[in-house]
């Protein structure tokens, strides 16, 4: 399940693995491995990983099944538009559309 999840979410950055093993100061080849699972990030990398993705260490861990968006330093009018397309895309998704 993390293998997964730091490929999915590396993938939405479009960064390579080399680009998170710079970030990391790691070799690309751990990436790899985390990403095929063959290895887990330590401790010390989930936390790392979370702040690079803006993701809860719950949800790179698989304890929880949704992600959260920081709205942070947007305006009001801002948040209110990610508000909106989260759910015109839920309405979408259900085919409520």
């Amino acid at each position: 399940m993390i293998a997964d999840r730091i490929k999915s979410l590396r993938e939405q950055k479009n960064m390579t693995q080399a680009d998170l093993a710079k970030q990391l100061g790691i070799t690309r080849s751990s990436v790899n491995a985390w990403e095929m699972g063959i290895s887990v990030p330590s401790t010390q990398y989930i936390v790392e990983l979370s702040e690079i993705f803006n993701v809860s260490t719950d949800y790179l861990l698989g304890v929880q099944s949704s992600a959260t968006i920081s709205i942070q330093g947007l305006s009001d009018n801002d948040a209110k538009i990610v508000h909106a397309l989260i759910a015109h895309l839920r309405e979408k998704n259900n085919g409520n559309l």
